[in-house]
């Protein structure tokens, strides 16, 4: 096996500025991004998920609680499921479409319709048990006691 050093200006010295177009290499990485993304991305088109269709988030700490809001207007609480373990919060829930029996004739729609799901890790233990949830004009409001925990004590180890 031979070791090769690589000399770091020797590509400067071969590179032709008179020949350098850099939009070029600009598409040609946007390309090659596009694939990557493309590969990650399912086949099935209506699983595919733009990070615009999750709904917003605000987690707030106190001293003795954590509260966490989520923003999802035009939703109704039977749309959502919430679950509350130790360390997490996970919410998921699906923005259905209007169906109506006339035709529409829709030029343009920005809504977002499907299925979500948010898991948010928590800044501290919880007391999952303990949790309350209200929903109101599209804002989830959650709050979360969090986990009593021992006064951390200093223990003298005896060495024999």
């Amino acid at each position: 096996m031979a070791i090769k050093l690589r000399e770091p200006f020797q590509a400067l010295e071969r590179l032709d500025v008179r020949h350098w177009q850099p939009m070029h290499e600009l598409e040609r990485l946007q390309g090659e991004m596009n694939q990557i993304f493309e590969r990650l991305a399912p086949s099935d088109s209506q699983s595919v998920m733009d990070f615009s269709d999750v709904p917003s988030i605000e987690v707030e700490e106190t001293d003795q609680e954590i509260i966490l809001k989520l923003e999802t207007p035009g939703m109704e609480a039977k749309d959502l499921d919430v679950e509350v373990a130790d360390d997490t919060v996970t919410i998921r829930g699906e923005r259905r479409t209007e169906s109506k029996t006339e035709a529409k004739n829709v030029v343009r729609s920005e809504f977002q319709y499907g299925k979500f799901e948010r898991m948010v890790r928590l800044p501290s233990p919880v007391q999952n048990t303990e949790a309350k949830a209200e929903y109101k004009d599209g804002l989830l409001r959650l709050v979360v006691p969090k986990a009593k925990t021992e006064t951390k004590k200093s223990v003298k180890i005896d060495l024999g």
